[in-house]
C-alpha cells in the first residue's frame, strides 16, 4: 500500500488479482465513430483505454453498457475494466480527467465485484431525442438537438408515443442490416415533453433494450405524426407490419443522448 502525507491509502497493490472499476462517463459524440473502438475512426472506447493504459501502465480494457451509434452522445454511460492496482475512486476520475480530451469526462468510478458487468446487468436505459422546433435554427444547442422547424401538433406526438410503449415486434424500427434474431423489445415508457417558452422538444424513451437505430426511427415517426404525416392510429398496423418503409424516418444522430442507465444496486 502507498501512503498520502494525510496517512490515507492512495494506491492499493495486489500481485495476484485485479480490481473491477465501473465508470460513468458523459461525452459529446460528435467527433466519435461511436462508444465502441472501430477501424475507421476515434471512439470513446479509444480514448478511455489509452489514458488508463497511460495511469497503470499495462493495457487495459473497457466493457462499456452500450455501443452507441456515430454522433450519438451520452451523459450517463457506465462501462468497467479490471485493473491491476486499486486508485481510490474519488481519485480516478481526477485522474482519467486530466488526460482526458475535452469532449470526454469520467464523473464518477466505483470499486465492484467481479462479478459486476457494465452491459449483462444494466436493467434499462434511459434515452432522451432533443428537438429544436422552431423557423430560426440554434447555433449554440446545434450539436445536440435535430432542428425540426414548422407546426408540430403535440397531442398527436403524445398519442403516436403511446401507441409504441409496451412489447412489440419492433422490426419495422430496425435500421436495414440491424435487425436481429429476436426483434421484441419492451418500451417501459416514452414521453414528449415540452418547456413553456422554448422551443426544445424532448422525446424520452426507457426500455430494456434496443434495436439499431430503434430510438432515431420512434423519433422520427413520432415526429411525422407531429407533421401530420402519418396519423397516430396507424401505428399498431406499422407494428404489425415489421416493414422498416412503414414507419418515420431516421432522425439526425446529434440529437440523441443515452441519459441514464439502471442497475440494482447502483454502483454510483
Amino acid at each position: 500500500m502507498i501512503w498520502t502525507q494525510e496517512g490515507r491509502p492512495l494506491l492499493i497493490l495486489n500481485e495476484n488479482a485485479s480490481f473491477r472499476m465501473a465508470i460513468l462517463t458523459e461525452y459529446d459524440g460528435t467527433d466519435f465513430v461511436g462508444f465502441q473502438r472501430q477501424n475507421n475512426g476515434r471512439s470513446v472506447q479509444q480514448v478511455l483505454e489509452e489514458v488508463l493504459a497511460a495511469i497503470y501502465g499495462c493495457p487495459v480494457l473497457i466493457y462499456g453498457c452500450s455501443r452507441t451509434d456515430s454522433g450519438v452522445h451520452a451523459r450517463g454511460h457506465v462501462s468497467h475494466a479490471n485493473v491491476p492496482f486499486l486508485i481510490p475512486p474519488d481519485k480516478l476520475p481526477l485522474a482519467m480527467n486530466s488526460l482526458l480530451p475535452e469532449d470526454v469526462t469520467v464523473r464518477a468510478a466505483a470499486l465492484v465485484t467481479d462479478a459486476f458487468h457494465a452491459r449483462f446487468h444494466c436493467l434499462g436505459k434511459e434515452y432522451v431525442y432533443r428537438i429544436w422546433n422552431a423557423s430560426i435554427r440554434t447555433s449554440i444547442d446545434r450539436r445536440y438537438v435535430a432542428h425540426v422547424p414548422g407546426h408540430l401538433n403535440i397531442e398527436a406526438m403524445r398519442e403516436a408515443a403511446k401507441q409504441l410503449e409496451g412489447e412489440h415486434n419492433f422490426s419495422a424500427f430496425c435500421a436495414q442490416g440491424g435487425r436481429p434474431v429476436n426483434p421484441v423489445r419492451n418500451m417501459e415508457s416514452i414521453l414528449v415533453v415540452t418547456y413553456e417558452d422554448s422551443p426544445m422538444i424532448e422525446i424520452i424513451v426507457r426500455g430494456k433494450s434496443f434495436l439499431y437505430n430503434m430510438v432515431r426511427i420512434l423519433a422520427g415517426t413520432i415526429v411525422y405524426a407531429g407533421q401530420g404525416k402519418l396519423d397516430p392510429a396507424e401505428i399498431s398496423a406499422i407494428l404489425n407490419g415489421q416493414d422498416r418503409r412503414l414507419s418515420g424516418k431516421t432522425m439526425p444522430a446529434k440529437g440523441l443522448t443515452l441519459e441514464k442507465v439502471f442497475y440494482h444496486p447502483d454502483p454510483f
